[in-house]
């Protein structure tokens, strides 16, 4: 089964690291924010090692039980996440994920290029917001089988429902991501047009920036109520353009560079050496579609 590659050893042992990291890959796909993920890989240890030696000596694969439970859990955690977010501060968005992170491309098995592909853009900012607008088992039953591979067989188990129903899970899931499964093939075309964005943006050159623009193109920022941010969607490009050159001449000291978050180029803001702000941009041709400017500080403790 997948996993398998990732340990079938007694998660006590030389396994765990290799475990976790899958876990972690799982969860945070599911979650989109690191602390959340971390919170459920170390639930799921705990209730590993809560279990008798003597149960935990009969389970035959202990990376498929893990995975197990941290499917489970992220699935209630899913939940309570819905009315978590209806007292949020402005507007949610997924923690956008620095290159360095390890985890982040662990997988369960080898993988064929169009498998690796599904498994770098459910990174992406853009695939992550939408992951969000699925239902908990629509986006458990997606992440496991068309990220990870995992049959519904064992999705079965996790969402407590017949193979069969997570299949429409998954095809509901697809249905509902359209098109952003295919969003950011031509990156080296994108980079270009990210650049041009970050100049436009520092000279403060406002038809340049329009150009660059999407005229329905939506910017969506997320401060978490910790920094000034616009409480709701900005649509049209002149006000996303007057937004980001406002934002950045009322801070002299920041400085802009291009960067890399969840494997597709960013803008990276960093104000006393402090990374402040990622933007994340969605490009389709010559044209910026959306724009996500996470400002929470507690979603940039990893940069």
């Amino acid at each position: 089964m997948p996993g398998k590659e990732a340990g079938q050893e007694h998660p006590g042992t030389d396994a765990v690291p290799d475990d976790r990291h899958l876990l972690m890959s799982i969860a945070f796909r599911m979650l989109g924010s690191t602390h959340d993920a971390e919170d459920v890989v170390q639930d799921t240890y705990a209730r590993w090692y809560a279990l008798p030696e003597s149960a935990r000596a009969e389970i035959e694969r202990p990376s498929a039980w893990l995975v197990r439970v941290v499917g489970r859990v992220c699935l209630d955690h899913l939940g309570s996440a819905r009315v978590r977010r209806e007292r949020y501060t402005g507007q949610w968005l997924p923690e956008p994920l620095p290159e360095s992170t390890a985890w982040s491309s662990v997988r369960p098995a080898a993988l064929d290029p169009a498998e690796q592909a599904a498994l770098d853009d459910s990174l992406t900012m853009g695939m992550l917001v939408l992951l969000d607008s699925l239902t908990p088992a629509q986006r458990v039953a997606f992440v496991l089988h068309d990220v990870f591979t995992f049959p519904f067989a064992e999705i079965a188990s996790i969402v407590g429902r017949s193979p069969e129903s997570c299949r429409a899970l998954a095809v509901a899931a697809r249905r509902g991501l359209g098109s952003a499964r295919r969003d950011e093939a031509d990156v080296p075309g994108h980079l270009a047009v990210i650049k041009e964005f970050k100049k436009a943006c520092e000279t403060g050159e406002l038809d340049e920036l329009i150009g660059l623009l999407d005229p329905r193109v939506t910017t969506r920022a997320d401060g978490g109520g910790h920094v000034r941010a616009a409480l709701h969607p900005l649509h049209g490009a002149e006000k996303t353009a007057r937004y980001l050159v406002g934002s950045l001449r009322k801070r002299s000291e920041l400085t802009v560079e291009l960067g890399t978050a969840a494997r597709r180029p960013a803008l990276v803001c960093r104000a006393e050496g402090r990374v402040v702000a990622v933007v994340s941009l969605h490009v389709v041709g010559r044209r910026i579609t959306d724009v996500w400017v996470v400002m929470n500080p507690e979603k940039l403790t990893n940069w």
